[in-house]
């Protein structure tokens, strides 16, 4: 599961309901001698207790060395701690220098960020192209507000069971193998085919572990879906369509494979699908490693069995599911200039390295050219087994965030509301035809458009 509910976005005439919630928060001041200013740093309490303590030592250094007092605050993302605290700071222009952003809360805020051209552009020269999807996410106005971090962004491709999937004829080891590109055999990883392992993995009592439910998780493996199927509710320019063939096909993919789901996936959250990995439940989840990183302490046996590689193709391509973080700075912030330095600092390659290893892979930097890292080749059992979690040219596949390409105001409403998600319930479990539920999807989609 990525962070619990990290997509939501809070209402800006909530906001002082909530400012309560920036406070009590958990410190760590790094101070270094003849400071020559200060810094108050919001940044993600990561899953992995490692990526904090990695954050402090790299912080600390920085500081050290360019005599600046910084305090950081680790906010949890449990019970959206980390949206009340941005919401609360967006309402009270106070705050910290720095915040992590997730997802869509860039786009929430993005009048209200400094703009980060200039330290995306220097990065982007220096280490190639950022991922597109974190573009369409942190431009506002023509401009990036915030740069992609680091710490939190993750994929969410498939982690599937290796003996299962072997029964099910589906040598996923050989298809993605470690240390090289793809064989021949993942041309065949195709969404249809994943319907027959989905049949097949049934059958083994091991069903594929998918949500149909109102979470991030849900929303973004059928997000991925849809892409794949060029199905899109709203395209780039705003216009509302959702009764297009490819939205019909795409729909009618999924009520194929919803009859090989498990029956509570309609009320699954972003734990449900880890819990049904870690259980020795469920043959295949989408997921970043997090359920296979529990699993190597919780179900050693279920670890050294799992494998984790990119999402099928479709008719428009391989799309895999991405989450990604952002650091920002707001334009009310006391130190902007420190802030963009430490914020452009951290995410140079070395110390990117450094946070992506003590996360034991979890996290993804924005840049291709930073796929290369030792440790998604080293990490174990078996070894190797998340090589291929971060996308590599050899896969084919493109970042995917669900609703994209519609516009980012309205995309993200399609997201928090799991439009695509109660479109498939109505039908596989309300009874409606495709056709009711995507004229139930126009009318709410051009109620989001208004």
């Amino acid at each position: 599961m990525n962070q619990p509910s990290s997509g939501t976005v809070v209402p800006r005439r909530s906001a002082m309901k909530l400012a309560a919630a920036a406070g009590a928060l958990p410190l760590v001041h790094i101070r270094s001698a003849h400071a020559a200013g200060k810094l108050l740093v919001g940044f993600w309490d990561h899953w992995v207790p490692a990526g904090n303590g990695a954050m402090r030592k790299l912080v600390d250094q920085w500081a050290e060395q360019n005599k600046v007092e910084v305090t950081i605050d680790f906010i949890t993302s449990v019970g959206n701690k980390n949206l009340l605290t941005l919401a609360a700071e967006s309402q009270s222009r106070t705050g910290h220098d720095i915040q992590a952003f997730p997802t869509w809360e860039v786009q929430n805020h993005g009048e209200m960020l400094e703009p980060m051209d200039d330290v995306v552009g220097r990065l982007a020269e220096k280490y190639g192209k950022i991922d597109p999807i974190c573009e369409y996410l942190a431009k506002v106005g023509g401009h990036w507000r915030a740069m992609p971090a680091i710490s939190g962004s993750q994929y969410k491709p498939p982690c599937a069971r290796i003996s299962v999937m072997n029964k099910a004829g589906f040598d996923v080891q050989a298809m993605y193998p470690t240390g090289a590109p793809p064989s021949a055999a993942a041309a065949q990883w195709t969404w249809d085919n994943f319907l027959i392992a989905a049949q097949k993995a049934q059958a083994q009592g091991m069903p594929f572990a998918l949500g149909l439910g109102q979470t991030s998780d849900s929303v973004d493996w059928v997000g991925s879906v849809f892409a794949a199927h060029g199905a899109h509710l709203v395209d780039a320019k705003g216009t509302v369509n959702t009764s297009t063939d490819a939205v019909h096909k795409a729909m009618e993919y999924m009520v194929k494979i919803a009859k090989f789901l498990p029956d509570d996936v309609y009320s699954y959250d972003d734990a449900s699908n880890n819990r049904a990995l870690i259980a020795n439940k469920s043959a295949l989840i989408f997921n970043p490693p997090s359920a296979w990183a529990v699993a190597k302490k919780d179900a050693p046996d279920v670890a050294a069995d799992s494998w984790t590689f990119p999402a099928p193709s479709g008719p428009a391509g391989r799309f895999v599911p991405y989450f990604p973080y952002f650091w920002g700075t707001w334009t009310f912030a006391k130190n902007k200039s420190a802030a963009k330095e430490l914020i452009g600092w951290l995410s140079e390659r070395e110390q990117a390295q450094q946070l992506v290893t003590a996360t034991d892979g979890y996290d993804i930097p924005p840049f291709e050219s930073m796929s290369d890292f030792k440790v998604w080749a080293e990490e174990k059992p078996p070894l190797g087994t998340v090589y291929n979690y971060p996308s590599r040219p050899g896969h084919h596949a493109l970042s995917s965030i669900a609703a994209q390409p519609a516009p980012p105001d309205v995309a993200v409403q399609i997201y928090n509301q799991a439009t695509l998600c109660n479109m498939v319930a109505r039908v596989t479990r309300g009874g409606q035809s495709i056709e009711q539920a995507m004229a139930w999807a126009q009318s709410e989609v051009e109620g989001y458009s208004r």
